[in-house]
């Protein structure tokens, strides 16, 4: 079986504190503030690792994007007590999972109005969720467009275009990538003519994590 890649939203009222068990993970904060492994996070900052880690919300509360990793289709799951709601947002059995050792990379992925990705592959699967503007997906087969909040799923190897809205779009993602990209670019672009276009499209990396409990 392949493993599975799950991505949850959790609210956590004011002061509610957590322990999610030890999973392969990365922990987005949407809004709010929160403290997790002895570091505090805020707004559009995130936190990857894979032992057991207990999450305290600030005053305010918060809620986070949250991305497990499993080794099947049992595992992981929502966040369970009191002044918690947890739902799934997304989830993809890693039928395109790379051979051998692993990372988790995630990342943030922005682009100016209008902006758009040339048609282009990664070398691994994963699943991305939109947090600001809007984004029409084009894959073999099918096309989708999104919105804030909209997550969707891409297997690596199929070839995709991305067309940004009218205004600024930012998705953040993580990917499960061979280990031999740790701090390399994942994409590749197809057309030999989109190469050395000028490419619109900002990335910020938030964890690029070699994963020593997964391998292919």
């Amino acid at each position: 079986m392949h493993p599975v890649l799950r991505l949850y939203e959790d609210a956590l009222a004011n002061d509610v504190e957590v322990t999610l068990p030890a999973l392969p993970r990365m922990i987005f904060v949407v809004h709010g503030a929160l403290t997790l492994a002895g570091k505090a996070l805020g707004d559009g900052e995130a936190w990857s690792g894979e032992a057991t880690v207990t999450l305290k919300a600030g005053n305010g509360g918060a809620t986070v994007w949250r991305w497990d990793l499993v080794s099947g289709a049992a595992g992981g799951g929502p966040t369970v007590g009191p002044g918690v709601a947890s739902r799934e947002k997304f989830s993809a059995e890693l039928v395109t999972i790379p051979k051998g050792a692993l990372l988790l990379r995630g990342d943030s992925v922005a682009f100016p109005a209008g902006g758009c990705a040339y048609l282009h592959r990664h070398q691994g699967p994963g699943i991305r969720c939109l947090l600001d503007g809007a984004i029409r997906i084009d894959a073999p087969g099918h096309s989708h467009s999104y919105g804030p909040g909209s997550a969707w799923y891409e297997t690596g190897p199929d070839g995709v275009f991305a067309q940004a809205a009218d205004r600024p779009t930012r998705f953040i993602r993580v990917m499960i990538l061979p280990l031999t990209y740790l701090g390399k670019s994942s994409v590749e672009y197809l057309n030999e003519e989109d190469k050395a276009k000028p490419k619109s499209q900002a990335y910020k990396i938030f964890a690029d994590m070699p994963l020593t409990a997964f391998s292919s």
